[in-house]
């Protein structure tokens, strides 16, 4: 009965309750000085994006709106002005992810990968999707997923544990899962994470990067999210035997010894719930945050006192994380939380997207001197 509460819980928290239409109280975002933000449309229930194709015209972003069961198409211009926005399905069961590749885009939705083909000759008239696989769970605790392609061509889809904490099947949950864009060839690239919402390649080395929530249930300031580097396949990040690199679980603790485990490149705050995140490839913003990481925290849903909703920066030097800070804050004021960032992306010109599952809304960040 514990366990069927927290599950009610944490959809609850989950579901989106949108903002007003009436203008979002952006004042109350702290960013660095010369970075400024506004809404660049409105999408119900937006979580991950991708760019479709884009030129010196313009070009196309797709979002999946995971609650809304939809995925949508957002049309910008030359100057990155959001133009139209338009449903491309509906539905579907929690498409949270969006990946696109050679022109079909592809969407996650629980045990089904699903692939819409020559997307950007009919956003006014949407194929009718083909089913890549569906041979993941059907489970929907931990079920929606985030999805890209690698840089060696392939579809990576993480599968997220069944529950709070459990010792699941090591070849069906708690991993990092990858495939051919065909749906062949279905392998485990990395295991024990627990619900990783968000990862990318680092620009250099092609490393997996990625963020994990922490399991519930150990207090308010335990254990950690993290940010995961894994630099090679068969890598075990500690689920559900250790978390953050150095505690035991209370439960499963014992079967295991932290030591086997790959440690965190950065340990994040408990129940921040961090989500997407993403290399900084452009050059619109200074020098100083090329290479970075941007990691947007959707924010806590069963703490005494509310933590993450904002966007933060992990610091990179080389391949090692050396510092973890704010970017972008203000969506939480005191314990009422106006916003949740749920996903970023970097436009071509270098500005960054922000998707706000709770407002409805997209922004876009950018710099002038």
């Amino acid at each position: 009965m514990r366990r069927i509460l927290l599950l009610v819980a944490c959809i609850l928290s989950l579901t989106p309750m949108l903002a007003p239409a009436a203008e979002l109280p952006l004042d109350r975002i702290k960013l660095p000085p010369g970075f400024s933000i506004e809404l660049w449309t409105r999408v119900d229930n937006p979580r991950q994006m991708t760019l479709g194709r884009h030129d010196a015209r313009g070009g196309t972003l797709f979002v999946g709106s995971m609650h809304a069961g939809k995925v949508h198409a957002v049309r910008f211009g030359s100057d990155f002005k959001a133009l139209q926005v338009a449903k491309i399905a509906g539905g579907l069961q929690l498409p949270a992810g969006v990946a696109y590749r050679d022109g079909k885009l592809y969407v996650s939705a629980v045990s089904r990968i699903l692939r819409y083909d020559d997307i950007d000759q009919n956003l006014d008239n949407p194929p009718a999707a083909v089913t890549v696989t569906a041979t993941f769970p059907t489970d929907t605790h931990h079920g929606w997923k985030f999805i890209a392609f690698g840089p060696d061509g392939k579809l990576y889809v993480p599968v997220g544990a069944p529950c709070n904490i459990c010792e699941p099947d090591t070849q069906r949950y708690a991993n990092m899962m990858r495939m051919n864009a065909d749906g062949s060839d279905i392998e485990v690239f990395a295991r024990g994470i627990r619900n990783s919402v968000g990862f990318d390649w680092q620009p250099q080395s092609k490393e997996l990067w990625f963020t994990d929530n922490g399991r519930d249930l150990l207090g308010d300031d335990v254990p950690p999210d993290e940010l995961n580097q894994a630099a090679r396949t068969g890598m075990h990040f500690g689920y559900p035997y250790c978390h953050g690199g150095d505690l035991p679980d209370p439960d499963f603790g014992s079967r295991r010894k932290c030591t086997e485990f790959a440690a965190p490149a950065q340990k994040l705050g408990a129940h921040v719930a961090a989500l997407g995140m993403r290399f900084y490839t452009g050059t619109m913003f200074p020098p100083e945050f090329r290479n970075q990481i941007f990691i947007a925290e959707h924010g806590s849903w069963n703490r005494s006192k509310k933590s993450g909703y904002r966007v933060m920066l992990a610091r990179l030097q080389g391949d090692k994380a050396v510092a973890y800070e704010p970017f972008a804050s203000g969506w939480l004021q005191g314990e009422t939380a106006w916003g949740r960032p749920a996903d970023v992306l970097v436009l071509p010109d270098g500005s960054l997207l922000v998707a706000d599952d709770h407002a409805g809304a997209i922004y876009r960040i950018t710099y002038r001197r």
